[in-house]
């Protein structure tokens, strides 16, 4: 019986020895198994966690290049350049809704120092295109003051209903439970960030970031362009911004480095650090005191004539350099955002194609005097109207004198009246075919190559035919059935006034690379369209269009001012023909005529409040080449 026992407790002995060591040896397997697992499987994964612990990767972005305009004679900062694009740093306020302590007080503190100042002014924008006050301004005195309060009743109103808007919008923010972050507003200016510090408000903090800063606003927004977001990536778009971006962009860099046990950053070798290349600056032909000034009277006199749109751009005749270029509607290119059609941001001296109607007929007389088809003192009979074989209806000058006309009359009367027989008659003493290759060599039909997107061509096709039809070269002669963007017009007219050489017109005076090297812009004259007689004829004939004729508003007392009005009809391009009252005026010129210092082109688009540009574009030129003559210390020569 004891001897059974003691068997039976060896057995029981053995049976846990051999459990010990089965537990052991599944042990042993299963540590063997999970380091061959991670050695061998798994080594990719753990490596990149240890490396997210211990490496260090970032991409190192690089400055973007700055856009500057001279600032030649300048009222400020004289013979040197000026920023109008460059970099700033910004703040980015957040909220931390869970630390926010009195969210309504928070919220009405953000409102005042981040939207009052923009609510008030879009509110009193909003009024003055009230049509209903806009139907008061000619009331009597007593009337008058009684709409004055209705309209600051109603200003008052207006603001308080967009402030709680904003204000309960922000609480909402504020009060959202669990939440670590909520932005508030981007791109907050130092003094508005200085105002918000001031409050110390509980949950609310920011970070700086670095943004693309346009210190002029609207001026020459679209000459410039912006830097906005494509796909998730900053990039320029439009203007100078776009076509110049990769030059302006430079090539990012990148970090490769260990973290210390302390958490510095250690360097191995050179290859694991790629410096970034900042991008180039470009220095533009601009000159920041025209550009200004002709920006902000463009502005005024669109608003005065009741224009839908307008442009003036301004270029030294003998180099094609572009001094100023702007036009209205314009925007910010700070807030490019705020613009709901895209349209805006095309430039539209170099986007929107025309009719030019009677600034063209001094191309038609330019080609007829280089071929000899006339002088300035060959006559014609003008009876009013003219009939052009395999047209039904007579052509009519643009002052409706079909009946006698103004008789017999020269060459510089048909400019100084701009009669459209005389342009047809001047084209027809050398055919159309020769007139047809004057305005292609002008430039008419293609584009100039300027530095800036979305150029467009123009439209000659009614010229470039095997066999032009009679009315089609007709009309063309005082522009009509033709197209023409304001940069051809002014760039053909460079060519008159600088003695018969077409210049490529160009923007960058000089890029200037990150590593110091630059590149200088040399003008490029394209080729030779009229000779220097027809060229000194012609601007006679065109100081006697402002001396005498429907361009007196555009002379400058003591100067020789040539130029030529234009008050051309707009297509129809749905019905066809031509709007009835629809119009664009437009005024280009040069002057002093015997060495000019400049050529302007001024465009208004569908003035309301006046007929014709001898009472819009005309007075406006006069007014900016006073000013430049006057710029360039230019002395007065009668």
């Amino acid at each position: 019986m004891i001897s059974f026992k003691k068997k039976l407790k060896h057995k029981d002995s053995t049976n846990r020895l051999h459990l010990i060591m089965a537990i052991i040896f599944l042990v042993v397997g299963f540590v063997l198994f999970r380091l061959a697992n991670l050695q061998l499987m798994e080594y990719d994964l753990y490596v990149a966690l240890a490396s997210d612990q211990h490496q260090v990767y970032n991409e190192l972005e690089p400055d973007r290049g700055r856009i500057f305009v001279m600032d030649i004679k300048g009222l400020s900062n004289p013979g040197k350049i000026y920023p109008i694009a460059t970099n700033k740093d910004f703040a980015l306020v957040y909220a931390v809704p869970n630390d926010v302590r009195e969210p309504q007080a928070t919220a009405e503190h953000l409102y005042k120092i981040l939207d009052e100042e923009n609510v008030a002014r879009e509110v009193d924008e909003l009024l003055e295109e009230d049509e209903y006050f806009k139907e008061m301004e000619g009331m009597d005195d007593n009337n008058k003051e009684k709409i004055n309060e209705f309209k600051e009743i109603k200003r008052e109103l207006e603001i308080k209903t967009r402030a709680e808007e904003i204000i309960a919008n922000c609480k909402n923010i504020l009060t959202k439970k669990n939440d670590p972050y909520e932005p508030i507003r981007r791109k907050v200016p130092a003094e508005k960030l200085a105002a918000l510090e001031a409050l110390d408000l509980a949950g609310i903090n920011y970070i700086m970031e670095n943004h693309r800063y346009y210190p002029d606003n609207n001026i020459g927004a679209h000459l410039i362009g912006f830097v906005g977001y494509n796909e998730n990536t900053k990039s320029g778009q439009y203007g100078l911004e776009g076509f110049f971006n990769e030059e302006l962009s430079g090539r990012p860099g990148s970090l490769w480095a260990e973290r210390s046990a302390s958490g510095e950053l250690i360097i191995l070798n050179d290859r694991e650090y790629n410096k970034p290349i900042n991008g180039s600056d470009i220095v533009l032909t601009i000159d920041h005191s025209i550009q200004y000034h002709v920006c902000q009277r463009l502005n005024e006199a669109a608003l005065q004539y009741g224009a839908s749109g307008g442009s003036v751009i301004v270029m030294d005749p003998y180099s094609g350099a572009i001094l100023a270029m702007c036009s209205w509607p314009d925007y910010d290119p700070n807030n490019y955002s705020a613009i709901e059609d895209i349209n805006t941001f095309n430039n539209p001296v170099i986007f929107n194609q025309f009719e030019p109607g009677s600034i063209f007929k001094v191309f038609t007389m330019a080609a007829s005097l280089d071929q000899g088809g006339v002088e300035p003192s060959t006559t014609y009979v003008d009876q009013g109207s003219v009939m052009v074989v395999g047209w039904p209806k007579p052509i009519k000058n643009s002052d409706f004198k079909t009946f006698g006309g103004h008789g017999r009359v020269t060459m510089v009367t048909v400019l100084e009246e701009s009669l459209n027989t005389g342009a047809i008659f001047a084209m027809q003493r050398i055919g159309a075919a020769k007139f047809a290759d004057y305005v292609s060599s002008f430039g008419f039909g293609e584009k100039t190559g300027i530095e800036l997107e979305t150029e467009v061509s123009g439209d000659i096709r009614n010229l470039l035919r095997p066999k032009i039809r009679p009315v089609e070269a007709a009309t063309a002669s005082f522009g009509q059935g033709i197209t023409a963007t304001p940069l051809q017009l002014i760039t053909a007219y460079a060519a008159i006034a600088n003695g018969g050489m077409l210049m490529k017109p160009y923007l960058v005076d000089e890029i200037i690379f990150s590593d110091g090297t630059t590149h200088k812009t040399q003008p490029q004259t394209l080729r030779r369209v009229i000779s220097e007689r027809t060229a000194l004829l012609l601007s006679g004939m065109l100081v006697n269009v402002v001396d005498g004729g429907h361009a007196k508003h555009a002379a400058v007392s003591g100067y020789y001012i040539g130029g030529k009005t234009g008050t051309a009809q707009v297509a129809d391009k749905e019905q066809g023909g031509y709007y009835e009252y629809e119009t664009i005026h437009t005024f280009i010129g040069y002057g002093p005529v015997d060495e000019p210092k400049f050529v302007m082109l001024i465009k208004l688009d569908d003035p309301k409040s006046v007929r014709f540009a001898a009472s819009s574009a005309a007075p406006l030129f006069g007014e900016l080449a006073d000013f430049i003559l006057k710029y360039y210390e230019v002395p007065k020569e009668r």
